[in-house]
């Protein structure tokens, strides 16, 4: 993976099966309204959330490519920082008019920091106490300054569409990261189209007829 306030890379398909066993049961972290995510170890222990994006049809592959690689360079203390991308196409068989054809299967995954104590939404319960009154002080303060940086700091502003306690992440002392902001901006009219199939978005080749 690339070292911080380097531009993300693209990571093969593989290397994100390995670290994530396979996306096992015991590697999800959560899931949300665009994907599943998972904790990913390398092998010298190095962790990074690997978020797994549900099929999205229609989705522009260039428009997805050079929207994260733009969201690659965003640096700030209230941001996640995007460490590296998936998008492998893999052709398989399948039934199409009643003939055997290759199709088009797309796998899109995004690899992000770990953040070791979660989401926002876990501490905010009325029951919790897991910290007090400057904390939460701090943390209302962080994701201000992170929704400052990306409505004033940048041309033209980013804004999130789907701003929420699940897409606020805290890292091990605390501070808030605002997640999910790029795909909102991607997705954000296909997400109540959004399936929960692993096998990613099918299309059909037919002049690849088997």
């Amino acid at each position: 993976m690339d070292d911080a306030g380097s531009e993300s890379t693209a990571v093969p398909l593989d290397l994100l099966l390995q670290i994530t066993d396979g996306f096992s049961e015991e590697r999800k972290l959560g899931s949300g309204s665009f994907g599943e995510v998972y904790l990913g170890v390398h092998p010298d222990g190095q962790k990074i959330a690997v978020k797994k994006i549900y099929d999205m049809p229609g989705v522009d592959e260039e428009q997805f490519h050079n929207e994260f690689k733009n969201l690659a360079r965003l640096q700030h203390r209230n941001i996640v920082r995007l460490v590296g991308y998936c998008h492998h196409i893999q052709e398989v068989p399948a039934m199409y008019e009643g003939k055997l054809v290759l199709a088009e299967k797309i796998h899109r995954a995004l690899c992000l920091e770990y953040m070791s104590n979660g989401s926002l939404e876990k501490y905010i319960s009325d029951e919790c106490d897991k910290y007090d009154w400057h904390t939460g002080y701090g943390i209302i303060k962080g994701i201000c300054q992170g929704l400052k940086y990306l409505h004033t700091k940048l041309e033209p502003p980013i804004y999130h569409l789907d701003l929420k306690p699940a897409n606020i992440l805290l890292d091990e002392n605390m501070v808030p990261r605002i997640a999910d902001f790029g795909i909102s901006r991607l997705f954000g009219d296909e997400r109540t189209r959004a399936t929960k199939s692993t096998l990613g978005t099918q299309r059909i080749n037919t002049k690849g007829q088997l």
